[in-house]
């Protein structure tokens, strides 16, 4: 789907996704972006920052279905980042977390379809796949929502695909913020030694979304080849003059995560640069004709033993991305 003329919808617009996608998208010629979110501070600490007149602002909660309905009049693109993405948060206050992640989904969804929405990709996360915690479990079935959306949009042109991937360097939370913050300190804190994530530029994750768009046909999850870390190593990277110190690994933490599985690997495509999990409809043979290969049986995708690796200068390069 070209994107000249267009108009854009982000959820969570304020966040550190939503800001990259915004400075690229407006690079190209779209009609107008919305900025939709709950924070007024951090939209009128954003309309400071971007000036082009094609932005508008739009206060809203995803909890509130009505006020999404009227936020979606006339748009043609949905790109779904709002989440509460906290796992101490999410374990804490439980239902606070179904409310915005599960049922906030659905809210989605059901506007766009009935707003005439064409187009809504949903950012996932690695730990939707498997999940042990809250965060990854409410986020998993927001995934499902998605991708079952399209067996009763009926005659509807609505299409929704899900887009998953790791850890973004740099956003508002990380880690790597958090490690900055606290160098001065002489030690960084190190869950486990072992453990390993996966790692994606803001500027890649909204590059991976926008191709997307263009491809999908609803109903996918899509995936990026992205390379793998040791958490030892990013503090190296950013920290090497700190001592390390073994915290232990918190409530809902993995050593490693995934983000695709052997259950899904029966579904999935391979292509050069991404992988595609398609959906289990009876009613779905779509024909990419781009190459896409079925992965091998037993494939798992995971942070520990991933073909692509960071080394401390790659990270270095990351982070001042």
């Amino acid at each position: 789907m070209e994107l000249t003329g267009k108009v854009i919808l982000v959820t969570g617009g304020t966040g550190s996704f939503g800001k990259k996608f915004i400075e690229v998208v407006l690079r190209q010629d779209v009609k107008k972006v919305i900025v939709f979110s709950r924070d007024e501070l951090k939209q009128y600490e954003m309309a400071q920052e971007y000036t082009n007149p094609r932005i508008r602002f739009f206060i809203g909660d995803v909890r509130d279905k009505e006020r999404l309905y009227r936020a979606f009049d006339g748009v043609d693109i949905v790109i779904h980042a709002a989440a509460m993405k906290q796992i101490g948060a999410c374990e804490y206050n439980p239902f606070e977390a179904v409310k915005t992640n599960i049922n906030g989904a659905q809210n989605i969804i059901e506007a766009a379809i009935d707003r005439g929405v064409k187009r809504v990709i949903a950012l996932s996360t690695d730990k939707a796949c498997s999940p042990i915690n809250l965060y990854g479990a409410t986020k998993l079935t927001s995934d499902k929502l998605f991708v079952a959306a399209n067996s009763y949009v009926g005659d509807k042109e609505t299409k929704f695909s899900v887009v998953r991937y790791g850890n973004v360097v740099g956003s508002r939370g990380s880690v790597v913020p958090f490690f900055k913050k606290i160098r001065a300190t002489g030690k960084i804190p190190i869950t486990d030694e072992r453990m390993t994530r996966f790692w994606i530029s803001l500027e890649m994750g909204v590059r991976f979304v926008i191709d997307n768009l263009k491809r999908m046909q609803g109903g996918e999850v899509f995936v990026p080849k992205i390379p793998s870390m040791k958490v030892t190593e990013l503090a190296a990277a950013i920290a090497p003059e700190c001592e390390i110190e073994i915290v232990g690994i918190r409530p809902g933490e993995k050593l490693h995560e995934a983000m695709i599985t052997e259950d899904d690997a029966r579904q999935t495509l391979e292509y050069e640069d991404y992988y595609l999990i398609q959906p289990e409809f009876p009613w779905w043979k779509k024909d990419y004709g781009n190459g896409g290969k079925p992965v091998p049986e037993g494939f798992r995708y995971t942070s520990d033993s991933n073909s692509e690796w960071l080394n401390v200068d790659d990270l270095k390069k990351l982070v001042n991305e």
